[in-house]
């Protein structure tokens, strides 16, 4: 009796939060479900989507690393990222002051992280991904969002072109850590964290929207960066929030990306089709230069994949993602 029915394909998709170093975290996580599979995970998902450290690891992915490499990167080479060269003086300085020093200066130099991703990547063009890309950006002269994407529209002919060394140094190019980039078609970019930290609204409306898929055949795997658990005094002023924020901004931008993928993908009451993984955190204990917790934050990941596989490999991991067929190839040299 069920002659004429077509049978709607189920997606995924993976969203990873920004956060620096405390990108640890997913990294870990990530690495520890891979643990139990027999693929790279990134082989599991219809469309992966990050922002900032979200963004390197979504790159990452999306290029065919296992989630273990990227783990190690964080541990090895995290430290030379977020260079420990300033005194504990120095650095309370600078935590005090970053909002003023969002307008005048940056606290780290790029180029040991343009180094590391060049060895990761080398020349590899975003062309080249195996699975579905939607990195965020931001234009801060044209005061325009700037989403980098794989061919995976008809309209999309440019951002194959791409270096993903170049949206990876875009979409992590943080106010007060680093320098603006400035891409190989000479766009200045910063973090895709100024306004999809989370960016799984991002991920949700490109499915909906531009992939056309039914909302209600979607589930999303959505990784924090960590939830740092914080309470104001009602008659907080700006000069009281100090460094919190930019973490208000960043809590309020989360919940807000939430509430949006929840309503294009059904009703929370009707289907589970978001599963958030974070961890609450005590105010002041990490941060995003933090390379002294990166282990804790490692640990943190791993009891984290321990605890949730059960109940996410039916849904995400039964079975891997059909093939991504990109619509647009680069030419062989």
């Amino acid at each position: 009796m069920n002659e004429g029915i077509v049978e709607q394909k189920k997606r995924r998709i993976l969203s990873i939060d920004g956060g620096g170093i405390l990108g640890t975290f997913p990294a870990a996580f990530l690495a520890g479900i891979e643990s139990q599979l027999d693929r790279p995970i990134g082989e599991y998902f219809d469309l992966i989507t990050g922002t900032s450290t979200g963004g390197i690891i979504a790159l990452g992915l999306g290029m065919g690393l296992r989630a273990a490499d990227i783990l190690d990167l964080y541990e090895r080479r995290g430290p030379e990222i977020f260079g420990q060269h300033q005194t504990p003086l120095q650095n309370l300085l600078n935590n005090k002051l970053r909002a003023i020093r969002w307008l005048y200066q940056r606290k780290y130099s790029s180029d040991s992280l343009r180094a590391i991703l060049v060895e990761l990547f080398g020349e590899k063009r975003l062309g080249e991904a195996k699975h579905r890309l939607v990195i965020p950006a931001w234009n801060p002269i044209a005061q325009t969002v700037y989403i980098y994407k794989t061919p995976h529209h008809s309209r999309f002919k440019t951002d194959y072109k791409s270096l993903v060394v170049d949206a990876a140094l875009a979409t992590s190019a943080a106010p007060t850590y680093f320098q603006q980039h400035i891409t190989q078609e000479s766009v200045g970019l910063i973090d895709g964290g100024i306004w999809a930290n989370n960016p799984i609204a991002v991920g949700v409306t490109e499915a909906v929207g531009v992939l056309n898929w039914p909302g209600d055949q979607i589930s999303v795997l959505s990784l924090g960066c960590l939830d740092e658990v914080y309470t104001l005094p009602k008659a907080a002023g700006i000069g009281s929030l100090g460094t919190k924020l930019v973490s208000l901004f960043m809590s309020g931008q989360s919940h807000g990306a939430m509430g949006i993928a929840k309503l294009l993908t059904g009703h929370e009451h009707e289907r589970d089709a978001i599963f958030r993984v974070n961890q609450a955190v005590p105010s002041g204990i990490y941060s995003m230069d933090g390379v002294s917790a990166i282990k804790d934050l490692k640990g943190l990941g791993f009891s984290h994949a321990r605890e949730r596989f059960p109940s996410l490999e039916r849904v995400f991991f039964a079975e891997p993602a059909e093939p991504f067929e990109p619509l647009y190839t680069l030419p062989e040299n």
